[in-house]
């Protein structure tokens, strides 16, 4: 069960209270997730893909089926800590400058200051963004921004690395850099990562691919090439 991060039975999510305006996001997924997974969750727009990153994360709840972290713990467990996204749209917290911003989960999870900024300063660095570390949110591009995301999600070496379109906003040389980043930290955690992306360069990383339609996860594995 140490191996087993995330595993979900026939996972569905709906939005609306009526059959007349209900939205089937997520129809019936079954899957796991294990320690050091790759995979490259991939779809049309509007497919299911961000539903399912939140699921897994626990942030949202399925309408009906099941979905159990076996080595994390409860969903109340995931965060801070063992589970961390990074989302597609902005998410950074206007306040607060970058580095702050990054250091913000280790502070939560109860880190001393001067290691909490350390670690936060190492991340930014990762990303090539040491030189944006004290501005604020407003100051610095949407693809910075993507990337201190990506900096806030792995720097407390969690176990399982969610990303929405992390290279959305990147042009291909940056986004290739910054994706050898994200996996050369999820390397050095033993982090599983899961990214749901329309990037075939970015999909072409990862071990696997899992193909959403209309909200059906189709989980026969297409294997990648190298």
């Amino acid at each position: 069960m140490d191996d087993v991060l995330a595993r979900a039975e026939d996972l569905s999510r709906v939005y609306g209270r009526t059959n007349r305006d209900a939205v089937r996001a997520v129809s019936g997924a079954t899957f796991t997730i294990d320690t050091g997974q790759r995979v490259a969750l991939v779809g049309p727009s509007g497919s299911g893909k961000s539903t399912l990153l939140l699921l897994i994360a626990g942030l949202d709840r399925p309408t009906s089926g099941t979905l159990v972290w076996p080595a994390l713990g409860h969903a109340r467990d995931l965060r801070p800590g063992p589970v961390t996204i990074a989302f597609q749209g902005p998410s950074l917290l206007p306040p607060l400058s970058i580095v702050e911003n990054v250091a913000l989960p280790l502070l939560l999870e109860g880190w001393d200051s001067a290691s909490s900024f350390d670690a936060a300063n190492a991340a930014l660095d990762l990303f090539e963004l040491a030189d944006v570390a004290g501005k604020l949110p407003e100051e610095i591009s949407g693809g910075q921004a993507q990337r201190a995301g990506l900096a806030r999600a792995i720097v407390g070496e969690p176990r399982l690395v969610l990303a929405d379109e992390p290279t959305g906003q990147l042009d291909h040389e940056t986004a290739d850099r910054t994706m050898v980043a994200l996996l050369d930290a999820a390397d050095t955690s033993g982090a599983a990562v899961v990214v749901a992306t329309h990037d075939s360069a970015v999909a072409h990383r990862m071990d696997a691919r899992w193909l959403m339609d209309a909200g059906e996860l189709k989980v026969e594995v297409i294997r990648c090439s190298a």
